[in-house]
């Protein structure tokens, strides 16, 4: 059976290790998903001080991602990015569980 803890690219693990030294926090992102958005379901991305018992954890240069066990069911085997365009950067979950995305890529449905 193939691993499904969520992972954190090197973009992504560059990045939030930037914006937690500005912070002064732990490199530690929490991956969450909510209801809402405009597909049903929403991702929601926050520092954390610390990983939960029940976590999902993984490691990426040092960068631990952190998921609920609520949250694990919606993102399992995902993989979170970190893109720079033209309109932007920002990050991206590349979620195989998604049915349906939209447009500004920070929903999903199942």
């Amino acid at each position: 059976m193939a691993d499904t803890t969520p992972t954190l690219t090197q973009a992504a693990a560059a990045r939030i290790d930037a914006i937690a030294k500005r912070q002064s926090k732990p490199a530690i992102l929490r991956l969450a998903v909510e209801g809402g958005g405009c597909s049903g379901f929403q991702y929601k991305f926050d520092l954390a001080d610390t990983a939960e018992a029940d976590d999902t954890v993984s490691e990426t240069a040092g960068v631990k991602l952190v998921v609920d066990p609520v949250s694990l069911d919606l993102v399992a085997g995902c993989v979170v990015d970190f893109v720079e365009s033209l309109g932007g950067a920002a990050f991206k979950v590349e979620n195989p569980n998604a049915a349906a995305g939209c447009g500004c890529g920070s929903s999903f449905g199942i």
